[in-house]
């Protein structure tokens, strides 16, 4: 019982560790969705409105922080962008996240990611193993490409 107790407490981050990660998030313009309902309403919108949006599948881990949230943060600079923004933060609103990763098959789970939706779908998904190790600007760059490929209106 005791291991039991202790890989619960482990699974769970303190509100120190979370709440900077979450008002970064926010500053840099992101709606964090934080129950399965408010994925599933968001969903449900772009499906109908097709309307593009960008999500951050957050994380507490390093290349969040050092390479993900940042380079969000330089591509929604550019002049085309993703009218609608979300995160859903892994490893914390853990049954968001898993709401969200039904829409993202067939990739599997993986945070931090970036997944662009467009006309009422998913049309590009970066995984883990594309934004760790990369610098912001190599990934704003991906990410303003693709901007200009299926934001444009």
């Amino acid at each position: 019982m005791a291991s039991g107790n202790f890989v619960l407490l482990c699974a769970m981050y303190p509100a120190y560790i979370v709440e900077p990660i979450r008002q970064e998030t926010a500053e840099i313009g992101l709606r964090e969705l934080r129950t399965p309902q408010e994925v599933e309403d968001v969903i449900a919108e772009l499906k109908a409105t097709g309307e593009s949006a960008l999500f951050l599948i957050n994380s507490v881990c390093g290349c969040s922080a050092a390479s993900a949230r940042p380079a969000i943060a330089r591509a929604l600079r550019h002049a085309t962008r993703p009218k609608r923004l979300y995160s859903v933060f892994a490893g914390v609103d853990k049954e968001a996240t898993e709401a969200l990763r039904r829409y993202l098959a067939p990739h599997p789970p993986s945070s931090p990611s970036i997944a662009l939706w467009a006309g009422g779908k998913l049309v590009h998904f970066i995984p883990r193993h594309e934004i760790e190790g990369r610098s912001p600007e190599v990934i704003a760059l991906a990410l303003t490409a693709l901007f200009d490929e299926y934001c444009a209106a």
